[in-house]
């Protein structure tokens, strides 16, 4: 049987389809509209393909067909970018400048594993992923439950007595929020639809309405119950299409818009969003700004190989009984662990429901961030995770384990803690560049960088000869430099990296020989000779070069009319002559190397009449 997929961008593992409804096209956000004036959406679907060489992980139920998320190095020229994703003939339909992140249109039929994989062969590219469709981490709902042990466990009201999140807006990225619930309307706050990008925030699944309450549902108003940060505000971002499920596109772009307008605490309770460069990107930048995210580690009941993240508190799901939920997904990526199994909370149809999944284990430690930071408005993102790890109530083996990570949030410790820290950060970062060591370099140079700090780096520069080249704000720092135009002879590269308290560290100084290449490629065979007549109607051309810096592409040319392009050293190409009229036809060949030179050759080739009458 044929299943009608219906979403406006059609997952690559095409054994699973999810149902959108009426949905509007999958839009860009603002953001990226601000920056593409008159581009309206993503491109359209690519054709059904095979299922995937790779079995998906547990988390994730498919990719968005025809694009990828692509970042190139600090500094490298938009030339150079598009250059280094021609070979799978990509283009750029929308950036996000902040994350400094291209979202990459391919054509129809072009893998998008195959031409990751290409992608990132390439050092000019600091990244390269799919674009993983993501879906909610919830478990289950049972309405009849009536209460909330979540709040006793974590000594919630204790921690009342010192905070209860005045002064915090939480940012709730998710299917929207019911802004009419009796137990939310006091606490919200204006958000954002980034999916049909408009201001409608209202709740199009039920999930996101739960995941707020159990943040923040308001308290002493004498209904329903009350969330860990009752007295937070909430901003609804929804990230996701009606059906429930989101990218992760949109959860970065969800990321960045609640960050540039308040947001604190930013949640997000999906399967598989930890995993995302482009989403450690958008976290950073919420750092940056001293904000905090935190995201479900997921319900796959199974090990992920994820690696941890210090931009970002993943946190799995325990019970009434401190043990592990036995849906929740483990590995070295967990931070913590919070009640997710049977929490009270509210429901988009106005009333209240228990709900379980790591969905609901990440609002509680994301409610009690932000009775962290209304505790003490001076406490940095690195001060929130410090503190919410040392302060966890340590639960199986001794110490952090890929369970509980640190342990179950203990609220009330929490925001002792942050009550008492007076931030006094007086050490610098440390930094190296790791790549290149020094020696002969020419064309873009890709420089490569370890930062480390006590609270946390927030930005890398990169200066030659003393001069600023490069900022990157997003770790991992990694840089591109351009010397086209540049004269050969010594240069020094630094990179100087700074804390968010102003603290400057700067590496050991790398020199380096700049010996850009003069010298142009040499083509070593071109299998077809000036006058030579082709009488067959499949005429395969076959082209070597080289060169001393290597060869950057190959292409050829027939009657001036590029046919092909190959990446590398040699091509091979076959001709259909019998498209081709009776008579004299140019062929060029045109090669290019890592620097630019170009050395090419043209031949004279005939086609015999024959031909041309035996396809008639």
């Amino acid at each position: 049987m044929q299943h009608h997929c219906p979403f406006p961008v059609q997952f690559s593992d095409n054994r699973r389809c999810y149902r959108a409804g009426s949905a509007p096209g999958f839009s860009l956000s603002l953001l990226l509209v601000a920056v593409l004036s008159g581009y309206a959406g993503f491109g359209e679907a690519a054709p059904a393909a095979p299922a995937p060489a790779v079995k998906l992980a547990q988390p994730y139920v498919g990719w968005a067909r025809g694009r990828l998320l692509v970042a190139p190095r600090a500094g490298l020229p938009a030339a150079q970018f598009e250059e280094a994703i021609r070979p799978v003939r990509g283009r750029s339909k929308g950036y996000l400048r902040p994350l400094n992140m291209h979202v990459v249109e391919l054509p129809a039929g072009v893998d998008e594993q195959t031409a990751m994989r290409e992608l990132r062969k390439n050092r000019r590219l600091k990244y390269v992923e799919l674009d993983m469709a993501v879906s909610q981490a919830m478990a289950l709902n049972d309405p009849a439950y009536a209460g909330s042990w979540a709040l006793q466990k974590i000594q919630a009201p204790a921690a009342w007595d010192k905070a209860n999140g005045n002064g915090v807006t939480i940012a709730i990225l998710d299917t929207g929020v019911n802004a009419a619930h009796p137990d939310l309307a006091a606490n919200m706050v204006a958000g954002w639809n980034v999916y049909d990008n408009t201001a409608d925030t209202s709740d199009v699944h039920g999930h996101g309405t739960m995941v707020a309450g159990a943040a923040a549902a308001a308290g002493n108003n004498l209904q329903g119950g009350a969330g860990v940060a009752w007295g937070a505000k909430i901003m609804p971002v929804r990230i996701s299409a009606p059906d429930g499920y989101a990218y992760w596109s949109t959860v970065a772009q969800g990321i960045y818009w609640a960050a540039d307008h308040g947001a604190k605490v930013v949640n997000v309770s999906f399967n598989g969003v930890s995993g995302s460069s482009t989403v450690q990107s958008a976290a950073q930048y919420l750092r940056n700004k001293g904000g905090v995210l935190v995201v479900a580690a997921g319900n796959s009941g199974g090990l992920e190989s994820i690696a941890a993240s210090d931009a970002m508190l993943s946190v799995a799901a325990s019970d009434q009984n401190d043990a592990r939920a036995s849906f929740s997904s483990y590995g070295p990526y967990v931070d913590l662990a919070a009640p997710g199994v049977s929490v009270y909370t509210t429901t988009s149809s106005g009333g209240y429901g228990n709900a379980s999944g790591t969905s609901f284990a990440s609002p509680v430690v994301a409610a009690t961030a932000a009775l962290m930071l209304s505790a003490n408005t001076r406490i940095t993102p690195a001060n929130i995770d410090a503190i919410l790890k040392s302060t966890a109530v340590d639960l199986g083996t001794p110490g952090a384990d890929e369970y509980f990570g640190s342990g179950r949030v203990d609220a009330a410790r929490a925001v002792t803690a942050a009550r008492a820290l007076v931030a006094t950060d007086t050490a610098a970062p440390t930094v190296a560049i790791v790549s290149p060591t020094g020696g002969r370099v020419a064309g873009v140079v890709a420089v490569d960088v370890t930062a480390a700090d006590d609270v946390g780096v927030t930005r890398a520069e990169l200066y030659v000869n003393g001069q600023l080249t490069a900022t990157d704000a997003l770790a991992p720092f990694a840089f591109a430099w351009d010397t086209a135009g540049k004269p050969d002879g010594a240069y020094t590269l630094t990179v100087q990296a700074y804390d968010a308290a102003g603290n400057r560290g700067t590496s050991p100084a790398v020199a380096v020989t700049l010996g850009n290449d003069a010298t142009p490629p040499v083509i070593g065979s071109f299998n077809l000779t000036d006058g030579m007549t082709l009488s067959s109607r499949s005429q395969t051309i076959s082209v070597s070069a080289s060169d001393n810096q290597g060869v950057a592409k190959i292409t050829l040319s027939v009657d001036g009319k590029e046919v092909a392009v190959a990446f590398g050293a040699s091509l091979s190409y076959s001709l259909n002559t019998s498209k081709l009229a009776a008579g004299a036809h140019t062929v060029t060949v045109r090669v290019t190397d890592k620097a630019g030179n170009v050395t090419s050759r043209t031949v004279t080739v005939n086609v015999s009449a024959t031909l041309v009458r035996s396809k008639r």
